[in-house]
C-alpha cells in the first residue's frame, strides 16, 4: 500500500513539489483534486523533496491536495485492438473507443545493448524518387526530416505511411493542430491503411506536458510489436515542439538553462528516443522518421543540431520538395547495392548533372551567354525538378530508375552522361538508340 500525501509545499506551472519517501525517479502519482484525479509524474529527487509534473496541468491544484504515489512509472497497453486506435499522449482513448488495459509495459525503457544490433540490410520503399533513388530509407534507420513551418511535411509524412512497405505505422504527434491531426487521420482511413496504423496524439490544445509523454509511448509500442516480428515505420513530429516542453519544464524548474535557453540534456533526452531504432536479429525492426522544423531556417539551432549529431543522415524539405542537395541517408550503400545494378550510377549521374544545373541557371541570372552545353543543362534541370523532385511524383524504384534514364536521353547524348558503357548499352532507351543509329548512318 502506498502512503497518501496532503501537504504539497508549491505550485509552480505544471510542476508541484511534495515532501516523501522512497519515491523513484519517473514514478507516477495520482493526485485528487476538487475538479477529480489527474496523473503526475517525478521528474526531480532532492532528498526527500519530490517534483512531479502534472500531465493535466496544475490549474485546480491546491496544497491540501491529496498525491498517491502508485509504485511504478509510466505503463502503456500493448494489444492488437490497438491497431486502427487513436490515443492521447497519456495513452487514454481519443477516438471515443474503450480503452485498453491488459499487457501493460513501462515505457522509456533503455535502447538496444548496440553489441546485440544487427547492420541494417533492407531498403524500404515508399515511391518517391528522391527518396527510393537518391537517398534510399532503410529498415532500423533513424533519419529527421529538416523543414521550417508551413512546408508540407505532415502531408509527406502520411504519404510515407500509406505507401511505405513495412508491416505498421506508428504516428506520434506532439504539438499538431486539430486540423493537421484529422488530416492524418482521413488520409490513412482513405488510404486504407488506418487499420494497420497506431496513433498517438497531442494536439496544441492539450497540456504540454503530455506532449513528452508521445515519443516514449509509441516507441514503447513499437518494441514490442517489433519483438514479435513487425517491421514497424515510427513517424514523429515535430521534435521541436518535443523540445520545447523540456525547455518549459526546465525553465520552471530553475535549471540552469544552455543553448538559447534549452536544458543541458537536451542532447541525451534526443538521443533516447532515436537510439529506439534497431533491427533484431530473428525479429522485426523499428524505423524511425522524425520531423524537425528549423525556426528560421537556421540549421545551427540547437535541437536541429544536436539531432545531426545523432541520426543517420537527414532530408531537408524546402520549397515543398526534398532537396538532392544537403539531405543524406547514411545506410543508403547497404542496400542500392542490391536492387538494380544501374541505381547507384543513376543516382550519382544525375545529382552531379543537377548540379552543373544549378552553376547554368546561375550564369543565366548574371547575364552570362548560354553555351550549347549549358542550354541542355537547363532543359535537363527542368526535367529532372519536374519528373523526379516534386513531391507529386508516385512511382516505384524501377520506374524512377527508368524515367531517370529517359531524362538523360531527351537532353544529352551518351557519352556526355559519364555512365558506363555497359550501362549506357544495357539501359539508354531504345527508341533513342534506334534515332541516333539512323542519324550516324545518314552522315
Amino acid at each position: 500500500m502506498r502512503k497518501v500525501y496532503n501537504k504539497v509545499l508549491s505550485v509552480a506551472g505544471n510542476v508541484i513539489t511534495v515532501k516523501a519517501e522512497g519515491v523513484g525517479y519517473e514514478e507516477l502519482a495520482e493526485i485528487t483534486t476538487r475538479r477529480g484525479k489527474s496523473l503526475a509524474q517525478v521528474i526531480k529527487l532532492d532528498g526527500d523533496i519530490v517534483s512531479l509534473q502534472v500531465f493535466a496541468g496544475s490549474r485546480g491544484v491546491s496544497t491540501s491536495d491529496e498525491v498517491r504515489f502508485l509504485g511504478h512509472p509510466m505503463q502503456v497497453a500493448f494489444s492488437d485492438d490497438m491497431l486502427g486506435r487513436i490515443f492521447t499522449g497519456s495513452g487514454v482513448p481519443r477516438d471515443g473507443g474503450p480503452e485498453i488495459t491488459e499487457n501493460l509495459i513501462p515505457i522509456a525503457g533503455p535502447s538496444v545493448n548496440p553489441a546485440k544490433r544487427i547492420i541494417p540490410k533492407r531498403m524500404i520503399r515508399t515511391n518517391i524518387p528522391m527518396i527510393d533513388v537518391f537517398n534510399s530509407l532503410v529498415g532500423s534507420q533513424k533519419l529527421p526530416i529538416f523543414s521550417v513551418s508551413g512546408e508540407p511535411y505532415n502531408e509527406l509524412l502520411a504519404r510515407i505511411a500509406l505507401q511505405a512497405e513495412v508491416d505498421m505505422i506508428i504516428l506520434g504527434g506532439i504539438g499538431l493542430k486539430f486540423d493537421e491531426y484529422m488530416r492524418f487521420r482521413n488520409r490513412l482511413e482513405e488510404g486504407g491503411a488506418l487499420g494497420r496504423s497506431i496513433f498517438f496524439i497531442h494536439t496544441a490544445a492539450d497540456p504540454v506536458v503530455e506532449g513528452l509523454m508521445v515519443p516514449d509511448l509509441a516507441l514503447a509500442v513499437a518494441e514490442k510489436f517489433a519483438l514479435q516480428g513487425k517491421e514497424v515505420l515510427v513517424l514523429l513530429t515535430d521534435m521541436t515542439n518535443f523540445a520545447d516542453s523540456l525547455k518549459e519544464i526546465a525553465i520552471t524548474m530553475e535549471q540552469v538553462p544552455s543553448n538559447r535557453g534549452y536544458p543541458g540534456d537536451l542532447y541525451s533526452q534526443l538521443a533516447s528516443r532515436y537510439e529506439k531504432a534497431v533491427d533484431f536479429e530473428g525479429a522485426g525492426a523499428i524505423t524511425i522518421l522524425a520531423v524537425t522544423t528549423m525556426p528560421g531556417d537556421d540549421v545551427t539551432h540547437p535541437v536541429p543540431d544536436n539531432t545531426g549529431y545523432i541520426t543517420e543522415g537527414q532530408f531537408y524539405l524546402r520549397n515543398g520538395r526534398i532537396e538532392p542537395f544537403g539531405s543524406l541517408s547514411r545506410l543508403k550503400q547497404q542496400v542500392n547495392a542490391d536492387t538494380r545494378k544501374d541505381h547507384r550510377a543513376i543516382m550519382d549521374g544525375m545529382i552531379q548533372l543537377y548540379a552543373q544545373y544549378l552553376e547554368s541557371q546561375e550564369k543565366r541570372s548574371m547575364g552570362f551567354r548560354m553555351s550549347p552545353w549549358d542550354e541542355k543543362l537547363l532543359k535537363y534541370g527542368n526535367l529532372f525538378e519536374s519528373g523526379m523532385m516534386d513531391l507529386s511524383v508516385n512511382i516505384p524504384l524501377e520506374e524512377a530508375l527508368e524515367r531517370g534514364w529517359s531524362i538523360l536521353a531527351q537532353c544529352f547524348k551518351p557519352e556526355e552522361t559519364g555512365l558506363r558503357s555497359e550501362l549506357v548499352k544495357e539501359f539508354w532507351p531504345k527508341t533513342v538508340k534506334a534515332e541516333e543509329e539512323s542519324e550516324a548512318v545518314e552522315a
